[in-house]
């Protein structure tokens, strides 16, 4: 029999795990052939996942636990379930039900067929809000283009099967920002996409916010491509011919008309626009420099407090 490793990463979620416990071991029934372990990962939750954990451990030998010294975040949390797992395959899945577990003989199904890496695509249902919609969409279109991965749209969910193979070579990364779903993408191999629509979170709230959004978004396209600072550069020597330009149009104006141009708000706005844009450039390069310094500290990308296994 082959063993399936399913890896769950859990932050506050102690009115999930039982259930989507329950909906795996469902759907396992079914597939004679294949054995199975959970690998719940708790990411320093502060209600009771961990007891929760604990308690369906004793219950049932394929539940595992991992528990972090802390919160550490979702992709670290992903990587040491993977890091942990033992299976032919691992399939990463978030531990709200959004990721409907009825997919999984699907996927293991083209990971038969030969794929290494089967990952999903994800359209929303219509009661997610417009702007979830199109911050998702945007975030995609904007990755893709200022990055060297391509991920297709709605392609970029944490539910996929990747072979042993691809999980031993992704054991192997050492970076400190982790964005897992463009290392995936970036690692080659045969891949393969299947459709499915998001369902409704069971219990709980996403802890997923704006800034948490930016900062996921500024990792992945830092983490995979330098292009914001040729942009930064281009942007620099842009402005530096647009002011050179103005300059010269101002001296013969100023010659043709024998006057002067004055006004203290254009030139305040002046000022504080490319202040601004000083500002930017900087910003850029010092988020390039953070992450420089992060990686030559070498530390780990997670600590495990206590495990079952």
């Amino acid at each position: 029999m082959k063993k399936i490793s399913i890896v769950i990463p859990a932050y506050n979620e102690g009115g999930n795990v039982a259930l989507v416990h329950e909906k795996i071991k469902e759907v396992f029934s079914g597939l004679k052939n294949y054995d199975f372990e959970i690998i719940f990962v708790n990411d320093g939750s502060r209600d009771d996942t961990q007891q929760k954990l604990e308690d369906l451990s004793k219950q049932f030998e394929e539940v595992k636990f991992i528990e972090f010294s802390r919160n550490f975040g979702h992709q670290p949390a992903v990587k040491a379930g993977m890091d942990n797992a033992h299976g032919n395959a691992v399939i990463s899945m978030d531990g709200d039900l959004q990721h409907p577990p009825e997919l999984i003989p699907q996927m293991i199904k083209k990971w038969e067929e030969g794929y290494d890496v089967v990952f999903t695509i994800r359209t929303y249902p219509k009661q997610i809000s417009w702007f979830k919609r199109k911050t998702s969409d945007f975030f995609y279109k904007i990755l893709s283009s200022l990055s060297d991965v391509n991920l297709t749209k709605g392609g970029g969910s944490d539910f996929r099967l990747m072979d042993a193979n691809v999980v031993q070579v992704m054991r192997d990364f050492k970076e400190d920002d982790l964005f897992l779903r463009g290392l995936t993408s970036w690692m080659g191999f045969k891949q393969t996409g299947i459709d499915f629509v998001a369902a409704e979170r069971m219990a709980g709230q996403s802890s997923y916010n704006i800034r948490k959004m930016l900062t996921f978004a500024f990792t992945g396209i830092t983490a995979f491509s330098v292009k914001p600072l040729y942009i930064a550069a281009y942007l620099g020597f842009l402005f530096s011919g647009l002011s050179v330009l103005g300059y010269v149009g101002y001296v013969i104006y100023a010659f043709a008309v024998h006057t002067e141009i004055s006004g203290w708000a254009s030139l305040i706005m002046t000022i504080v626009f490319f202040g601004g844009l000083q500002l930017i450039i900087m910003g850029i390069i010092g988020i390039y420099l953070g992450k420089i310094f992060k990686q030559v500290k070498e530390r780990p990308n997670y600590i495990i407090k206590n495990k079952n296994f």
